[in-house]
């Protein structure tokens, strides 16, 4: 008779056991204790500071890093909530889980961040324990803002921006960049004039460093005096305000320019009708007849100072009738072209004459039959250029594209829109002379919609900006990435920096998995 073999399979069960205090059923721990006797018998918040005080400047909403350093914070900002917790003392000895604000009054001078804790108590175990420490605002006015308090017009240095040219959408660019890098952070004051700007420093080295950054970021030349206030003879100490003359190069992103025959030879007889397609600290130019580029520093260019032969406030519209390809594609400095052979004609010509022109484009990955361009119409231009004229026989191409248009898809699908997103802007006071001048505001207002229309088409011209939620933009419609199928837009992962996930973190479960990690 045959052995029959059984198998037994027995689950694992942990048993309850009671509370060595209050006697409830429990799981076993290192304590034999409930989470409630164990809380009871031990608080790992002793010795833990409730009650701060820290510094705040009502006038620039800084707070007093000790022993000398302001550090410049919003209201429950990420910068405050570390500031805040690094005045902590013996926060170290303890395991911080989370840190989140509570909600007070924001004029009742009082910040409350509610802490939860981590800490191993009796034979091993680890407790967890969350406490509301409350921070008392006092107000002292840092060094900086004193002295401007004491005499508003108290400056030293001050650096004047200018660039000569007929728009300002330079000056609306580097206004982002000096946002983004807090290049003026020490200034005193800001006021914005008709061909540019002036900054006000209460120190010298402060001044020049402003002009390095500027140097960083766009070609500029510079220049500096300064004038005697007062002296002391008998100590031999003077002391001087120092202005410094700061130009920008005028030559702008889009720009058509004609080479000096000196420049054109120089650079490998480039062009000599060449684009300006970037600027950044150096000048890219593209020749958009047969692909070649250059780029030029702000040393090469000041040392000729050529001009642009048209601006992008003379772009005229086009429609691409018929498109070619005729090359492969090519990138320079960090963007796509494609050599083409396209037939176009004037927007404005439809219904009056059937003028065509053939030209080669450049822009052969981005057009395609039935789209629309902006381009220099230099058939029909009237042109007073000394260096243009310099050239014998030179053919002049007809027409010269720059970049696809999406206005006409734009406003058919949209109309005007209120965007997802949106820019902050300097604390600039207006100057007296410019106020009130309501054709100077439509112009400026006109000039700011075209330069974000530009920054939705262009991402290499918004990498180095930072761009925020707009509330008033509805959260339904922020889902797409794209506002349509040929219209660029801003994607919703470069606004991530100003977003708000979350205000209510009192009411978020907080789990631990077995390695000690938490999830939501």
């Amino acid at each position: 008779m045959a052995m029959e073999s059984c198998i037994f399979t027995v689950q694992k069960t942990v048993g309850n056991v009671l509370c060595c205090k209050c006697g409830i059923s429990m799981i076993p721990n290192a304590a034999n204790m409930c989470v409630k006797c164990l809380r009871s018998e031990v608080d790992i918040t002793e010795g833990l500071q409730k009650h701060v005080i820290i510094i705040r400047c009502p006038e620039c909403d800084s707070y007093l890093q000790p022993p000398r350093t302001w550090i410049k914070t919003q209201l429950e900002s990420k910068e405050l909530l570390t500031f805040c917790v690094k005045r902590l003392k013996n926060i170290n000895k303890i395991r911080l889980v989370n840190a989140d604000f509570i909600w007070t009054e924001p004029h009742s001078k009082r910040i409350k961040v509610k802490l939860t804790v981590q800490k191993e108590v009796l034979n091993g175990a680890i407790l967890e324990q969350s406490y509301v420490v409350e921070f008392v605002v006092q107000d002292h006015m840092c060094e900086s803002c004193s002295r401007v308090q004491a005499n508003p017009d108290q400056w030293v240095a001050a650096v004047q921006l200018r660039q000569h040219v007929s728009h300002r959408r330079s000056f609306f660019f580097l206004e982002q960049l000096i946002l983004k890098h807090d290049a003026s952070v020490k200034s005193i004051r800001v006021i914005q004039l008709d061909k540019g700007m002036d900054f006000f420093f209460g120190n010298r080295s402060h001044a020049l460093k402003f002009i390095e950054f500027l140097r960083k970021v766009v070609p500029i030349k510079s220049r500096d005096d300064k004038q005697l206030v007062s002296q002391d003879q008998k100590s031999n100490t003077y002391h001087y305000k120092y202005t410094f003359s700061v130009e920008i190069c005028p030559i702008c992103r889009e720009d058509l320019i004609c080479l000096p025959s000196k420049v054109s030879n120089s650079l490998g007889n480039l062009g000599p009708m060449v684009i300006c397609i970037k600027v950044s600290n150096t000048i890219s130019l593209l020749d958009p007849i047969s692909l070649r580029h250059c780029f030029l520093d702000a040393d090469q260019y000041w040392r000729v100072g050529f001009k642009s032969l048209l601006t992008s406030q003379q772009l005229v519209q086009y429609v691409v009738l018929d498109i070619e390809v005729i090359s492969s594609e090519v990138s320079i400095a960090g963007s796509k072209y494609l050599m083409a052979d396209a037939q176009v004609a004037r927007v404005s010509d439809f219904g009056r004459n059937d003028t065509i022109f053939n030209i080669r484009t450049h822009l052969g990955h981005l057009l395609n039959p039935g789209d629309y361009a902006l381009g220099y119409d230099l058939y029909g231009a009237n042109s007073n250029d000394i260096e243009l004229d310099k050239y014998r026989g030179l053919v002049v191409p007809e027409v010269i594209l720059v970049k696809k248009c999406y206005q006409e898809k734009r406003l058919r699908k949209h109309g005007k829109k209120v965007r997802s997103w949106k820019l902050k802007s300097l604390n600039m006071e207006i100057d007296p002379n410019a106020r009130g001048l309501r054709g100077e505001e439509e112009k400026r207002d006109s000039e700011y919609e075209s330069f974000l229309r530009d920054l939705e088409e262009n991402p290499d011209l918004r990498f180095n900006i930072s761009l925020y939620r707009n509330k008033e933009y509805q959260i339904s419609e922020m889902g797409s990435v794209t506002d349509g199928e040929d219209v660029p837009s801003v994607p919703l992962d470069e606004l991530l920096a100003d977003l708000e996930l979350n205000d209510d973190n009192e009411d978020e479960v907080v789990d631990h998995d077995d390695d000690g990690n938490m999830s939501e």
